[in-house]
């Protein structure tokens, strides 16, 4: 609303100066993170309507038939309509702020900032942001310099693992492809463990998603990663050595397929080991499988996880956290001085070619590299090598 505000009185200032009541000024003459939003839950509702009730009244006189159709042309109030039909709704005359059962549209669609309409708002742990994504790819040779060789910006709502294959595809556009791709657990699942290796020639390895359910999470009792799966003959053993009763191919609702495999209740009911495995309340066992090809992917990567070569080889991957957190602290990584995701991404480009030549400089004048800072403390305690 400022903002729609701040265009009019640039573009139409006598017709804007007509048309608002004194109290518009009181309420969007200020920056927004200058004024103290009322307290309670029923007082910000009450506040959020009011500004959804004048953002109305102002796209009405807009919209009316005796005003100048230019005024509608203006990108500042077009994006005011998008932001007011994506958290407001009409009913009955009322003005009502939407909520999410109410048709708030996803964060890949929903506008979070009217000076930016690209920027989205992400979430990641404790973490929440409006803007871009980030991602690098570093070359982590011992005997050569570590150099970031690729750089993607996406919205901030994509997924780490939707991004993976455009990344393989522009490398292996620059000849640059690696052999081994180290990542962390947001671009690993089973369709990229499997397509990096048939359509790339790229091991992908980093660790996998743990499982959800409650018995993996506590690692108590039989998880699904303790069923023998029989592909050719369509069962799955449990480790109490049963089998299962059937096997049926179908979907989940977003359309992915899937694989339901049961055992017998009457089976179920029996086993001395049925607490380890289903729920007081529960009647039996189910699992739900992967197709052949990405399930068995998957629990090859998380065999693999469990394993010292694992867990030497992957260690390599610590060099680019080192590299975010110089991009972060020495270069402003996370602060975008440009509106829009392509000016973002040149600067990021920018920031990457900076990091790269300090590199290049001093690999030249034979400057090693630094290692991972310790306080004092922690290098007392840590044990010292024989």
């Amino acid at each position: 609303m400022r903002n729609a505000l701040n265009s009019l009185a640039v573009s139409a200032p006598d017709w804007l100066h007509r048309l608002s009541p004194p109290e518009w000024l009181e309420r969007y003459g200020r920056r927004f993170d200058d004024y103290r939003l009322p307290k309670g839950k029923d007082g910000r509702q009450a506040y959020a309507e009011q500004i959804g009730a004048d953002g109305h009244a102002l796209l009405d006189a807009i919209y009316a038939q005796e005003t100048e159709a230019w005024l509608r042309q203006i990108p500042a109030l077009e994006i005011m309509r998008q932001v007011w039909v994506q958290q407001f709704y009409r009913s009955e005359g009322d003005i009502h702020w939407r909520t999410e059962a109410e048709g708030v549209p996803p964060s890949a669609l929903f506008i979070a900032s009217p000076y930016d309409p690209e920027a989205h708002f992400a979430k990641k742990r404790s973490t929440s942001w409006v803007g871009y994504k980030v991602h690098l790819t570093e070359s982590c040779e011992d005997n050569q310099p570590h150099l970031i060789t690729h750089v993607e910006t996406t919205a901030a709502p994509v997924a780490d693992s939707d991004v993976l294959e455009t990344i393989h595809d522009a490398l292996a556009a620059d000849d640059l492809l690696p052999a081994v791709h180290l990542t962390d657990t947001g671009y690993v699942d089973a369709k990229r463990l499997l397509s990096s290796r048939t359509r790339y020639d790229v091991d992908l390895l980093g660790p996998t998603r743990g499982d959800y359910h409650r018995r993996g999470r506590e690692n108590k009792g039989f998880a699904a990663q303790d069923f023998t799966i029989d592909w050719e003959r369509r069962q799955a053993i449990c480790p109490a050595g049963q089998t299962s009763a059937n096997w049926v191919p179908t979907q989940e609702p977003r359309g992915k397929p899937v694989i339901r495999v049961n055992f017998a209740s009457s089976t179920c009911k029996a086993c001395p080991h049925r607490l380890d495995c289903i729920d007081a309340d529960g009647v039996r066992r189910t699992l739900t499988l992967q197709v052949p090809e990405l399930q068995i992917a998957l629990q090859a990567a998380r065999h693999r996880e469990k394993t010292a070569e694992f867990r030497e080889q992957y260690g390599k991957r610590a060099g680019i956290e080192g590299t975010i957190s110089q991009g972060v602290r020495a270069f402003d990584l996370r602060r975008s001085r440009y509106i829009g995701q392509a000016k973002t991404h040149l600067q990021h480009l920018l920031i990457a070619a900076a990091i790269d030549l300090g590199r290049i400089y001093c690999w030249l004048v034979g400057e090693p590299r630094a290692q991972t800072r310790q306080s004092a403390f922690t290098a007392l305690m840590m044990p010292k090598a024989a």
